[in-house]
């Protein structure tokens, strides 16, 4: 490969990943909007109105807000990882993004064949998305620890439980799609669920579906898993962080959220596929985006009805409940699949076959 070569494959990898990371930025700045609109609406009020024509320019005027605001820095800090914490749980939320596919396109019939749009096709992406997301447990201790404070360490101690343990139950959810699907690329699990709503994996896989979509909750620390910010810990793991340090942990968050939604959809809600193949003149990435937004509307829709758990009623659904439930779905999907006269029964999901 000539350096021209290398540069313009450096600059097509630039215009990739900035289509990409440019538009989760601004979503999750709108999500917050929306976030309290839905809110409002389902408390029977009204919700940010006040800055330009039906709040719209309010999350401008909060980054702003935040923005100016004095990133103060405690005395006894480490400094150099305090700093960093809010960095390395950003990082991972955004870099899972590259493995995503988020449709199929010919480029308006230049190639002969359509090409997935996603930054890199891996044929282990699956696994790519699980061990990279699991990386902002890091940062969360990080910011505990480098704060030199009680209650961020506690709270960065929760909250790294939390997360390991609804990981485990997440990633037995997903052998299940993987036996199905026999791939670990996120392409092919997409065209293994191809011809319509009766092929997509929420129907044999529903209780895998529900599992996982409630352990991302548990993941990104949403409502009614948000005991690492409660009052009992002032905020958590991130009490001491200010400024645009504190919306870093926000914009992780928030940038999580959309990467467990577009994931659900993807592995149990036939990704860029529409319900029926009579729609299938819509295009592939306005369902996928389409079925992503309404999970954010679900994860909103819960922080409003929702009661926070106790701790150990979280660890409880974890352990005692999921984890028995993953291992036992992936022995009966198993069984179907392997048993003669049962596979008969699970064949219609069988790409592989």
């Amino acid at each position: 490969m000539t350096p021209i070569d290398m540069a313009i494959q450096a600059g097509i990898w630039a215009l990739e990943i900035l289509a990409i990371a440019a538009p989760v930025a601004l979503s999750v700045a709108y999500i917050t909007y929306f976030e309290r609109r839905i809110i409002g609406w389902v408390q029977v009020r009204q919700g940010c109105n006040r800055v330009g024509p039906a709040g719209l320019l309010q999350p401008l005027a909060d980054g702003l807000k935040l923005f100016l605001k004095e990133t103060i820095i405690p005395a006894r800090a480490n400094k150099l990882l305090f700093v960093g914490a809010p960095l390395m749980s950003l990082v991972p939320a955004l870099i899972a993004f590259a493995v995503v596919p988020f449709g199929e396109t010919s480029l308006f019939g230049i190639w002969d064949t359509p090409h997935v749009m996603a930054i890199s096709n891996l044929n282990m992406g699956l696994l790519y998305v699980m061990a990279i997301s699991s990386l902002s447990i890091y940062g969360v201790l990080m910011a505990g620890w480098a704060s030199n404070s009680k209650y961020p360490i506690i709270g960065s101690i929760r909250s790294t439980c939390q997360m390991i343990s609804y990981e485990i139950a997440m990633g037995f959810g997903l052998v299940t799609v993987m036996m199905l699907a026999g791939s670990l690329n996120l392409s092919d699990i997409v065209h293994a669920q191809a011809g319509g709503i009766l092929h997509w994996y929420m129907i044999p896989l529903f209780p895998m579906l529900i599992v996982y979509f409630i352990s991302g909750c548990a993941e990104v620390g949403r409502t009614p898993f948000d005991l690492t910010e409660t009052e009992e810990l002032v905020s958590g793991y991130h009490t001491e962080y200010s400024g645009m340090w504190f919306a870093t942990f926000s914009l992780a968050e928030y940038g999580a959220m959309i990467l467990i939604s577009l994931m659900t959809s993807i592995l149990f809600l036939g990704g860029w596929y529409a319900p029926i193949p009579a729609l299938d003149i819509i295009p592939g990435t306005v369902w996928l985006l389409g079925k992503s937004a309404f999970l954010i509307f679900v994860f909103i829709w819960f922080r409003a009805t929702f009661p926070r758990y106790r701790y150990d009623q979280m660890m409880r659904l974890g352990w005692k409940i999921f984890l028995p439930w993953t291992l036992g779905w992936i022995f009966v999907v198993g069984l179907f699949i392997y048993t003669p006269g049962l596979d008969s029964i699970i064949d219609f999901w069988l790409a592989w076959r």
